[in-house]
């Protein structure tokens, strides 16, 4: 993760997402191997933590998005930490995806809309105002897929509604700063016409 970090930093990347665990594939797991991936998480962030070289440098405001409330205390609070130290940064913005789904946070949304709705009374909105209540608002442009999958995965379902897709058969612990620019080049490459 720090090596893909620093590229997207090094390349300009303003806004980069990284989903290190989805909803479906933490619920589904063994006690056992959920703990153990808890303990990579923490061991990881908590580097983070003591050095945060990277995030002072490009000044890198980190965001965990998910449902945090099922994360064990200790990890949740060492995010908090996280989240509260890089504050300061407007720069560049982490999104790590952690016990996240593109349909919780839709129903995470439409929750908060629905309530809102009730509240003045009208049964009425638009495409702004789910975007006002998504967990990140601002959309996906490029998705880099590794594995050779091509599916969307349940990752970021709406604002993904007009993102590029690069597939690679690498496998992600393979995944190189060359193959990374490649993507980008891909991506420039590419006409984008938002859905028209």
């Amino acid at each position: 993760m720090d090596n893909f970090l620093n590229w997207c930093l090094e390349f300009g990347v303003p806004q980069v997402s990284i989903w290190i665990g989805s909803t479906e594939n933490l619920s589904n797991r063994s006690k056992k191997e959920i703990e153990e991936l808890y303990k990579v998480y923490y061991t990881f962030l908590k580097r983070w933590e003591s050095k945060k070289p990277i995030l002072d440098k490009y000044q890198v405001k980190v965001r965990f998005i998910g449902d945090l409330n099922k994360l064990p205390p200790k990890l949740t609070k060492l995010i908090g930490r996280i989240m509260q130290y890089t504050a300061k940064y407007q720069k560049r913005v982490l999104n790590i995806l952690i016990n996240y789904g593109g349909k919780f946070e839709l129903i995470e949304a439409f929750k908060k809309i629905a309530a809102k709705m009730i509240e003045v009374g009208e049964i009425e909105f638009t495409e702004k105002d789910i975007e006002k209540n998504l967990l990140v608002s601002s959309p996906v442009e490029l998705i880099i897929r590794t594995g050779g999958q091509s599916r969307l995965s349940n990752f970021m379902l709406w604002q993904s509604a007009y993102a590029d897709i690069y597939v690679t058969d690498t496998l992600l612990p393979d995944f190189s700063k060359k193959e990374f620019v490649k993507a980008l080049e891909w991506f420039a490459s590419v006409k984008r016409n938002f859905g028209k």
